[in-house]
């Protein structure tokens, strides 16, 4: 059992906020929703926020993980002894105490009492364990995602038990929300048991012009009264690249899709949406022109609807 100092300081439930009873899944939900909040990518130049989130990204280090959870609850439970937390070990009478405040580590008092074999205060050799999974959020810029970077994440299990930085390799047309596996990276083993893995989620911002269906691009694409109704040559600009020319036939209906083959992401098509724009502020001549146009009509969109 690797038993801290701070184990019989800090209660880790209280800093997750969730009670000592508390499930696997409500203990994993709690410190998801505090990382998020006080992640320093989301809250730039708040030291406040910063110190706030190694505290509990520390506290899910011990009870996120069900065999340190376990370690941990049991040297609470006997802190809280005739001693108290951080006071020491007492005794009844004719008994003896132990003073937690001059011992540095605890694992030779408790190493021998949880499995270490050997005299019951001596040092065990401590059983293997694997370093807990680890999740971290990445923003990346639109372009980012399209064309791939090497970029790095800040996770909590640094020296001291501060953050340390991982450097990831986003390849190019990765997904908002999509979840990259870092082997290795997480939680550090203990007892020569390997390292966790770290889960980098990664969030797209929105690009201006472009949108995204998996390596497709898509693009709105405003056209006139006219064009649409008439047909038309219109310049559809691409990513990265020159403009192409795109044909809209007579009678193109507001919503209608078009294909650009090749101009996606590695190779992916551009998916384009014809949206007719329907004038606001009339001219004369355009207001007569669309009267003339409503007076030689003589078909209903609607007369399925009044037959």
């Amino acid at each position: 059992m690797d038993a801290k100092r701070e184990w019989f300081e800090k209660d880790y439930y209280a800093v997750l906020g969730v009670a000592s009873s508390a499930s696997e899944k409500d203990i994993q939900q709690a410190y998801r929703k505090l990382a998020r909040e006080l992640h320093p990518d989301a809250n730039p130049g708040d030291s406040a926020a910063e110190e706030r989130f190694k505290e509990v990204s520390a506290a899910y280090d011990v009870i996120g993980d069900p065999e340190t959870r376990k370690q941990y609850d049991q040297a609470r439970a006997m802190g809280a002894g005739p001693g108290g937390p951080g006071g020491g070990f007492g005794a009844g009478p004719g008994g003896f105490r132990f003073e937690t405040s001059d011992m540095g580590d605890l694992n030779d008092l408790l190493g021998g009492m949880f499995g270490g074999g050997g005299s019951p205060f001596g040092r065990g050799r401590p059983a293997a364990h694997r370093g807990r999974d680890q999740e971290a959020q990445l923003r990346l810029s639109f372009d980012e995602a399209v064309q791939g970077v090497t970029t790095s994440v800040t996770v909590s299990g640094g020296s001291g038990g501060g953050t340390r930085s991982i450097k990831v390799r986003i390849p190019a047309g990765v997904e908002d929300g999509q979840r990259i596996k870092l082997a290795g990276k997480g939680g550090e083993g203990s007892g020569g048991g390997p390292n966790g893995d770290l889960y980098v989620q990664v969030l797209v911002n929105e690009d201006p012009i472009f949108g995204r269906e998996g390596k497709n691009l898509t693009l709105q694409l405003p056209v006139t009264f006219e064009e649409a109704a008439l047909g038309a040559d219109v310049k559809v600009p691409t990513y990265g690249g020159e403009p192409v020319k795109l044909r809209l036939p007579p009678g193109t209906q507001h919503g209608r899709k078009f294909r650009v083959k090749g101009k996606g992401i590695a190779g992916a098509d551009l998916l384009v949406t014809a949206n007719v724009v329907v004038p606001q502020n009339l001219n004369k001549a355009q207001r007569a022109a669309l009267e003339a146009f409503a007076s030689a009509s003589t078909d209903s969109p609607r007369a399925y609807l009044e037959a």
